[in-house]
């Protein structure tokens, strides 16, 4: 299995550290999970954020990956793109807790940017 398939499972399980944060605590009512978390302010309501965020953009990401395996793309190229989509990812989750809007935004379009060139590394 290549890097960038590693990746893809990685990016996968990732919005999940943002559903641990979100939810985690004694407080937590799983009777009525959403509206507990549509109640929550601070770095609880920026961690459900930045999970809803990591699902959004996983699809693109893991499409990505497989047309460039299709097509033929240097896996080289893919795994690094994979690679620093993940990382990305990572410190994005990190920015959104710490509440730093202009470092999150930055590395949003690092993410995308990784998975579009992913996308067309095979063209």
């Amino acid at each position: 299995m290549t890097t960038a398939f590693w990746c893809v499972l990685v990016a996968g399980l990732l919005p999940y550290a943002g559903t641990i944060a979100a939810k985690g605590g004694r407080r937590f009512d799983n009777n009525n999970p959403r509206a507990w978390l549509a109640d929550q302010t601070g770095w609880r309501a920026r961690a459900n954020a930045a999970q809803l965020n990591g699902f959004e953009a996983f699809p693109l990401f893991a499409a990505a990956v497989v047309v460039a395996h299709l097509t033929g793309a240097a896996q080289a190229r893919v795994d690094l793109l994979a690679l620093l989509f993940v990382a990305a990812r990572i410190a994005y989750l990190a920015a959104y807790l710490a509440d730093l809007a202009w470092l999150r935004t930055v590395l949003w379009f690092v993410g995308i940017g990784s998975a579009v060139a992913i996308f067309v590394a095979g063209h």
